[in-house]
Formats: structure tokens, sequence, C-alpha cells
């Protein structure tokens, strides 16, 4: 049976949370930016350009134009809105997920041999059981900081309509209650957990068999992981898109309702919008930012004409 948690654990648990805080609060207005991006605001209208390999494009402000934007408004603090709900949900999400973990491994049978001494079958149902416990672990950290992440993310959205509703923590767990009910907690929900899972059981699985059947190497396999992770989390970016759309939507702010965003019945019904318009991708590049929607583009609230000639097509 594995050991219990120590008082260093913790110790370095908390550190490596005030650690993760400080760099999230530093990288915050990207964030914001990222996020106004793929709730399709775009207050900025894009410029003609060509792509690398010389077709004609529009091109859309990058990140760091959009942050100056919000700044020019907002001032220096205004790039932070929504910075305390997003530390309380990474806070409570760690803690969460980190004891999930901890009872998970508490009730574990496994025996912690070298993994060099242990047959094919062995190693298989170990890591198997290894993605069981972090999709499980994460799933329940989610579950417990989705509330905070809603507020977050409706303090942002906030921006495009210049609204105050979500002003305070505690006044937008009630403002939540009084446009959506219960279920305005876990808005966009289940698209966050299933992109979540999907990450873990990719990365695990892929890590797996390329250290086992392709690289040889011991030095570099500490890298698979991160790597497949990185694979992993851009192959299942538009669920993190069609969440946050989800977060927002008719929740009573301009940013979740027409024309800025329709009305969605559900995320498979956004999800099925914004493949259509081929938006899914959206906020994935913040430097390389290329208009490929429809041929009328929602700026500032008005619809304006966009040349076809000028559409950048990615490969699909």
């Amino acid at each position: 049976m594995p050991p219990k948690h120590t008082s260093k654990d913790t110790e370095i648990l908390w550190s490596d949370i005030a650690g993760r805080i400080l760099v999230n609060a530093i990288s915050y207005p990207i964030e914001y930016a990222k996020v106004l991006i793929q709730i399709g605001y775009e207050p900025i209208p894009p410029k003609p350009t060509v792509t690398l390999f010389g077709k004609p494009a529009l091109k859309l402000p990058n990140a760091f134009t959009y942050i100056k934007y919000i700044k020019s408004l907002d001032g220096f603090t205004g790039c932070y809105r929504g910075l305390v709900p997003k530390v309380c949900s990474y806070t409570v999400s760690t803690i969460a997920c980190d004891k999930t973990l901890e009872y998970l491994q508490s009730n574990s049978v496994e025996q912690n041999e070298d993994e060099d001494d242990e047959d094919e079958t062995v190693r298989r149902k170990r890591c198997m059981n290894e993605i069981i416990r972090d999709v499980i672990s994460r799933t329940v950290a989610i579950i417990v900081s989705h509330p905070l992440e809603v507020i977050s993310l409706r303090m942002m959205a906030q921006f495009v309509g210049r609204e105050t509703k979500y002003s305070s923590l505690f006044g937008s767990f009630l403002e939540i209650y009084k446009e959506n009910g219960i279920l305005g907690y876990y808005a966009g929900l289940i698209p966050r957990i299933i992109g979540s899972a999907a990450v873990i059981v990719l990365t695990g699985i892929s890590t797996y068999a390329i250290n086992n059947y392709v690289i040889q190497e011991p030095a570099m396999k500490p890298y698979t992981a991160s790597t497949m992770k990185f694979v992993a989390t851009t192959v299942m970016y538009p669920f993190l898109v069609v969440s946050h759309c989800m977060a927002v939507n008719d929740c009573g702010l301009v940013a979740g309702l027409p024309p800025h965003m329709p009305i969605y019945k559900n995320w498979l019904h956004c999800w099925t919008h914004l493949s259509t318009h081929n938006q899914l991708k959206r906020g994935s590049s913040l430097l390389w930012r290329y208009y490929t929607g429809p041929p009328q583009m929602l700026l500032n609230g008005k619809l304006i004409p966009i040349m076809s000639n000028n559409f950048y097509q990615p490969s699909s």
C-alpha cells in the first residue's frame, strides 16, 4: 500500500500552488485575450496580408495587440479582470485533484516494483490503472472548481458589453443563480470533462506505446509524456473552445447573446455551429491569426462583409 502524504508533501503541494499562481498571474492578460477570442469577440478589423506560402489572407491582431486594446479601455488593472476567481479555481482544483489521487492510491494494492523487472502484462495493467486514477482525480477537480471557472469566464466576457453584473466573487454566485439557476454553475462542464479525460487517456496510452515499442534510449523516455500531452491538448482544443462558449452563452451578458453569439440548445449544438463556420480552433494561435469564418464578420456587434478572395482556408 502506498505511503500516506506527509507534512513535507503538503508543503510541496502548497509551494507548487503558489508557484503556479504566480505564473498564472503574470500571464493572465494573455489568458484574458485568449478567452475573448475563443468566445468570438473581435474588436479590431482584420488587415489584408499574405500567408507564409503567399496566399491572400485577412490578418487578425495578435494577443499582444488585443491586450493593448483592453488596456486602452480599462487600464492596467482591467487586464486582470476575473483573476481572483481564476486563482481560487486553480487552488481548489489542485487540492481536490491531489486529495482524490491520494485516496485512490491509498486503496491501491499495486506493488512498487521496478518497471524493468515487470512483464508486459503487469506494465500494461499498471499504465491503465494510472490513467484511470488520473481521469477520476482530474474529473473530481473539474467538478468541484467549475463554478469558480464560470465566474472567471463571465467576468472576462463582460468586457464585450461593458457590463458590471459579475463584479465580486460572492455577488457573482448570486448572479449566476439568478440568471441560470443551479445548472448555471456547471455551464460548459461536459465538454470540459470530455476534453480533459481525452487528453489524459491519449497522453497515457501514446506515452506507454512509444516508450515501450519505439524509443529504446532511456534518456529520451522522460520527454515523451510532455510531448504527447502537448499533442493531445492541441487535438482536444475544440472542447475547450466549446466549454468557454457554453459558460457565457445565454447568461445575460452581451457576449453570450445574439448577434455576438447564438443561443445554443446544448454543447453539441454549439460544436456543430462552430464547426460549420470553421471556428473550433479560434484562439489556438495567439501570434499568427487569420480570419477563417463566414463571409460576414461580426466586428464590435456589427456585421461587415468580407471579400472571399481574402480568405485563408487552412488545409483539412
